[in-house]
């Protein structure tokens, strides 16, 4: 265990104690240990096999033999037994903020308020303020404090982590302390959503660094302020982790609190085999006396152990680290691989953009192709495209192919599945298109199998090239629809359809596991950005992410083609 996590365990026995009003110096002795180990730029691990423990300010010989059991079986007896003789959820409720142990006990005596619901439930109805030491102020406290813990316990989308991210990074590598910086965490792995944001730096002078992280214009509130490690909270209540280390220990650093947890335990397991430790500090050989032999660069972990560099965004171990060992690991698919986008929506439904603006941007890009689909005619509320406008919209398509060179534009349409599985235009216009998109956008209450013969339907027209955001998900707003993923990508092979992996940041659909099992299955994927402003044009790289974590390959896809070949791909 890193210091960090023994500093949280006893954090949590400090806490524990207070709640239960036992001796205050027994809970002072907790709280000061946690607060030196959170700070301490020392290894807890290397002072324990050097027996320096005790030389610890705030550690005496009981704290000492604590750590040591920690250290050693990954746990604490001690703390287990405490955790049980009260209710989990009064723990939980302590996350609320301005909800300390003393309060906590209060209520819990006092109104029996063992969690978060009973609290809100109990302040709503002003039991609180009836309380000593309590009073109406209190009482609004804890009703925002709820607010901001359920806010800050909301997972992060994508996009939003990575904007708030980069921001914070441009302002902290202007200062010349900064010697190296990256973002880390479930961020750098481009997961779909995030919990905190972890940013990682490199630096000898970090009290200079952490001045000016904490005073950031983001920055409404500092939780917790540190040589080696600070967290402030921003205007949106999103947490941001700041740690710091030497420059020599910046690769190892970067590849632990990168994870994922489980892959670093796979990683630490294969060095422990090969006689030597990996932590955020280095890599050292075991021995008498341990020796670094690297850490500065990440690369320096992967090379230890003999393996070639793991890709960020696989590292989940689902099987890696395992391939990277017979050399079988992917070359996954790049941004650069992307030869055209073909879901992009003009002003003729609800996209910002004239057909030529939308052309000439994606031109810019350097793709070599896209296809203009707007929603069809029964989706009122993206004013789709009626049928006696059709023919127009396609006029104007093909009018701005002929203008704009070195770069070809299809024409297409996003054609709604209606509730019987029935495609939103008639097949004599949809004829007339290039390149057809079929998606569902009401009905998404009705029983899986329905949804999914609907979806069988389409593709068994024979008029479909494209199934798009096939789930139908959107992330923290609607959940998926029930679907037979495994008869849809049967039918999808039987038929040659291609599987849409949308990378509108709020969709991300199919899923990085949908989108692995769709290649295993031997289905034709694609990425599309879904795009209804020439801005959206780059959220490309939200769908490579997914396309990355789930193992494919740029001839997984098929718009890495060039264009010829792309187009003796479509069902015309």
């Amino acid at each position: 265990m890193d210091n960090l996590e023994i500093a949280k365990v006893f954090s949590g026995i400090a806490d524990i104690l207070e709640i239960k009003n036992e001796n205050t110096f027994k809970i002072r002795a907790y709280r000061k240990a946690s607060e030196v180990l959170e700070t301490l730029t020392q290894n807890i691990e290397q002072l324990y096999k050097e027996e320096q423990l005790e030389t610890i300010p705030g550690v005496g010989k009981g704290i000492a033999e604590k750590i040591k059991e920690l250290i050693e079986t990954g746990k604490l007896k001690y703390y287990e037994d405490l955790k049980k003789e009260i209710p989990q959820s009064l723990l939980e409720m302590m996350n609320v903020p301005d909800m300390g142990p003393k309060t906590a006990a209060l209520l819990y005596e006092k109104l029996k308020i063992d969690s978060i619901e009973k609290l809100k439930d109990a302040a709503l109805k002003h039991k609180i303020s009836k309380l000593p030491r309590m009073g109406e102020k209190s009482e609004e406290n804890i009703l925002r404090g709820i607010e901001l813990f359920k806010k800050a316990s909301q997972r992060i989308p994508l996009q939003e982590a990575m904007v708030l991210a980069e921001a914070i990074i441009a302002h902290l590598k202007k200062l010349k302390e900064v010697k190296k910086i990256s973002i880390a965490g479930s961020l750098r792995r481009m997961r779909e959503t995030i919990g905190d944001i972890d940013i990682l730096i490199a630096s000898a002078n970090p009290q200079k660094v952490m001045d000016k992280f904490v005073s950031l214009e983001f920055a409404k509130e500092t939780l917790a302020k540190g040589d080696t490690k600070s967290s402030i909270l921003t205007a949106d209540n999103r947490q941001v982790d700041l740690r710091i280390v030497a420059e020599e220990s910046f690769g190892a650093a970067l590849h632990y609190f990168t994870g994922s947890k489980e892959h670093n335990i796979k990683i630490r397991e294969l060095g422990i085999k090969k006689g030597l430790k990996i932590n955020e500090y280095g890599i050292f050989q075991k021995g008498k006396k341990e020796k670094r032999i690297g850490g500065e660069e990440e690369k320096d972990v992967f090379d230890a152990l003999g393996l070639p560099f793991i890709p960020i965004e696989l590292r989940e171990d689902r099987g890696e680290i395992e391939a990277g060992l017979k050399n079988k690991l992917p070359k996954l698919i790049e941004i650069s691989d992307i030869k055209g986008d073909l879901h992009m929506h003009s002003n003729w439904s609800d996209g910002g953009n004239s057909i030529q603006e939308m052309a000439e941007a994606a031109k810019a890009r350097g793709y070599e192709y896209i296809g203009i689909c707007d929603h069809s005619k029964s989706l009122a509320v993206a004013h789709g495209v009626k049928e006696k406008d059709f023919l127009k919209r396609v006029q104007e398509i093909r009018e701005a192919d002929k203008k704009i060179k070195d770069i070809k534009i299809l024409a297409g349409s996003e054609v709604d599945i209606d509730s019987n599985g029935n495609l939103d235009y008639p097949e004599k216009l949809l004829k007339e298109l290039d390149i057809v998109i079929a998606s569902i956008h009401s009905g998404f209450n009705q029983p899986r199998e329905k949804i999914t013969k609907r979806i069988i339907k389409a593709m068994e027209s024979g008029l479909v090239d494209i199934i798009a955001h096939p789930t139908g998900r959107l992330l923290g707003e609607r959940e998926p629809y029930e679907l037979d993923l495994e008869e849809i990508f049967k039918i999808a092979k039987k038929t040659g359809t291609m599987v849409e992996i949308n990378a509108y940041p709020r969709r991300m659909d199919l899923n990085d596991i949908n989108a692995r099992t769709a290649k295993q299955e031997g289905i034709k994927l694609i990425i599309n950005t879904d795009s209804h402003s020439i801005n959206h044009i780059d959220w490309i790289k939200f769908g490579v992410a997914v396309a990355r974590r789930a193992w494919l390959e740029a001839k997984d896809v098929a718009n890495t083609k060039p264009l010829e070949k792309f187009l003796k791909g479509l069902k015309k």
